[in-house]
C-alpha cells in the first residue's frame, strides 16, 4: 500500500501515517458540515432569494465580531487548547439547534431557519480555516505542494458521504438527529487533530539544521501570544497577505456569483421545500465526484509539475470560460457541468495551492491572519458579489451582463494568482538562503517587503 501512495501521490514512506490522519481530520470535517448542508440552502430561500442577500450581510458581520474572539484564543492558549475549543463550540451550538427542534418545534419557523443559515455559514469557514491552519503550521513548503492535493481527497470523500448518510438517516432518525450525527463528526476530528499532531513530531528549525524542507520547530507547549487585533493589522500591512486577501476577496466574488444564479435557476423550478433540497442535494453530489475524480488524477503531482502559480491560475480561466458558455447557453444542465467543473477546480486544484502560501508566513500570521482572510475577507466578498449580482438583475442585464463583468475581473484574478506563487517562491527562497543581518525572528514575509510597506 505504500508502494502505491508512493507511486502516484509523492508521499514519502515516513508521511504516509500523518497524511492518511489529515485526510481522516478533513473527511470528519466535511461529513460534519455536508450533513446539513442541503437543509441550510432549503430554509434560506424560505422567504426569497433578496432575503438571501440580507443573509449573507448577517454572516459578514458576525464573522467580524467572531474573529477578535478567535483572535483571543490564538494568543493566550496553545494550539490544540484553541483548535479543541472551537470544535467543542460549534458541537454545543448544534446540540442547543438539537434542543429546539426537539423541545420546541412548534417554534422552528422562517426566523430560526435564517439564524441557522448564518451560523451554519460562520460554522463552515472557521471548522475549514482552523483545519488548513493545522495543516500549514505542520507541514513544509515542499511538503505541502505534494501532500495537500492528496489530504484534500479525504475532505472531498467527507462531501460526498455526508449528503449520502444525511438523505439515508433523514427519513428514519428525523432531521433533528442529523445534528447528533454532525456533533459526532465533529468530536472524531478534535480526536484526528490531536492524532496529527502527534504523528507530525517537533521538528529542528530549519534555517538552524540546514534543512529547507523540514517543517519549523512545533511546540507544543508554546503559546503563540500577540494582539488579539493582530490578524487584522498583519493582512492590511504585509504586501503578501494583502495579495491573498484580494485573491479570496475575487474567490468569493465569483463563487457568490455562481451561487446566485444556481439559486435564481432553481427558484424557477417551483416553490417546493422537499424539491428544492433535493436538486441541491443532487448538485452537491456531482460536484463532488467531479472533484475526486481530479484529485485521483492530478493530486500530488500538478503543483510539484508546474509551480503554485499556475494552479492558482486555472480556476480564474475556468470561470472566464464557464461564465460566457453560460450566457450563450443558459440552462440548469449547463449550470450543473459549469459548477462541477468550477468546484473541483477550486477544490482539487486552486485550494491546495492556495493553502501552500501560508506555509512560508509566522505562525502567528497562520492562524490569525489566515482566520481573518479566511472568514471575514471571504463573507465580505460574498456580500460584494450578492449585490453586485442583485443589482445586475435588477438593471435586466441577467448572465450576459454578469459574463460581460466576470472575463475582465478574472484576468486580474489570474494576474494576482502569478503574482502570489512567484512572491512564495522568493519568500521561501530567502528563508532558506536569509540575506545576513535580517532578523530571523520577524515573519519572512513581513521581512521580505519591508522595503515596499
Amino acid at each position: 500500500m505504500t508502494a502505491i501512495l508512493q507511486r502516484f501521490t509523492n508521499i514519502d514512506r515516513d508521511e504516509v501515517a500523518p497524511v492518511l490522519a489529515s485526510a481522516f481530520f478533513f473527511f470528519c470535517v466535511l461529513t460534519a458540515l455536508m450533513v446539513l448542508r442541503p437543509a441550510r440552502e432549503a430554509l434560506g430561500m424560505q422567504r426569497g432569494i433578496e432575503t438571501v442577500r440580507w443573509l449573507f450581510m448577517g454572516t459578514a458581520v458576525v464573522t467580524l465580531l467572531v474573529n477578535p474572539i478567535f483572535g483571543l484564543l490564538v494568543s493566550r492558549y496553545r494550539r490544540l487548547f484553541f483548535i479543541t475549543a472551537t470544535y467543542l463550540f460549534f458541537a454545543a451550538s448544534l446540540l442547543v439547534f438539537y434542543g429546539l427542534l426537539v423541545l420546541a418545534p412548534a417554534g422552528v419557523g422562517v426566523t430560526s431557519g435564517q439564524a441557522f443559515y448564518v451560523w451554519f455559514s460562520v460554522f463552515n469557514l472557521f471548522t475549514t480555516m482552523v483545519f488548513w491552519a493545522l495543516m500549514a503550521d505542520r507541514f513544509s513548503l515542499e511538503q505541502s505542494k505534494r501532500l495537500f492535493g492528496v489530504v484534500a481527497v479525504g475532505g472531498t470523500l467527507g462531501a460526498i458521504f455526508g449528503p449520502w448518510l444525511a438523505s439515508t438517516l433523514a427519513q428514519p432518525l428525523g432531521t433533528a438527529n442529523l445534528l447528533l450525527v454532525s456533533v459526532g463528526f465533529l468530536v472524531l476530528a478534535i480526536g484526528a487533530a490531536w492524532l496529527v499532531a502527534r504523528l507530525q513530531p517537533e521538528r529542528l528549525d530549519p534555517l538552524a539544521a540546514g534543512d529547507a524542507d523540514a517543517p519549523p520547530a512545533v511546540d507544543e507547549g508554546a503559546v503563540i501570544g500577540g494582539s488579539a487585533w493582530e490578524g487584522f493589522r498583519a493582512a492590511l500591512r504585509s504586501p503578501y497577505l494583502l495579495g491573498i486577501s484580494g485573491f479570496v476577496l475575487v474567490l468569493a466574488v465569483m463563487a457568490t456569483f455562481l451561487y446566485f444564479t444556481r439559486l435564481q435557476m432553481v427558484a424557477a423550478l417551483g416553490d417546493d421545500l422537499d424539491l428544492r433540497t433535493a436538486v441541491f442535494g443532487r448538485i452537491d453530489m456531482i460536484t463532488q465526484l467531479a472533484t475526486l475524480a481530479l484529485q485521483l488524477l492530478v493530486a500530488g503531482h500538478l503543483m510539484k509539475r508546474v509551480g503554485v502559480h499556475v494552479a492558482l491560475m486555472l480556476l480564474p480561466i475556468t470561470v472566464a470560460l464557464g461564465f460566457v458558455g453560460l450566457a450563450i447557453v443558459g440552462t440548469l444542465a449547463a449550470l450543473i457541468v459549469f459548477e462541477a467543473v468550477f468546484r473541483a477546480v477550486q477544490r482539487a486544484i486552486m485550494r491546495p495551492a492556495r493553502e501552500t502560501l501560508f506555509t512560508v508566513v509566522s505562525r502567528e500570521d497562520k492562524y490569525k491572519a489566515k482566520a481573518f482572510i479566511d472568514t471575514f475577507v471571504y463573507r465580505g466578498g460574498d456580500v460584494v458579489g450578492a449585490w453586485t449580482e442583485g443589482l445586475l438583475g435588477r438593471l435586466g442585464l441577467a448572465l450576459a451582463g454578469l459574463a460581460t463583468l466576470v472575463v475582465p475581473l478574472a484576468v486580474v484574478w489570474a494576474g494576482l494568482g502569478v503574482w502570489l506563487g512567484l512572491a512564495q517562491r522568493r519568500v521561501a527562497r530567502e528563508e532558506a538562503d536569509p540575506v545576513p543581518g535580517r532578523d530571523q525572528a520577524a515573519s519572512p514575509v513581513t521581512s521580505s517587503y519591508s522595503s515596499s510597506t
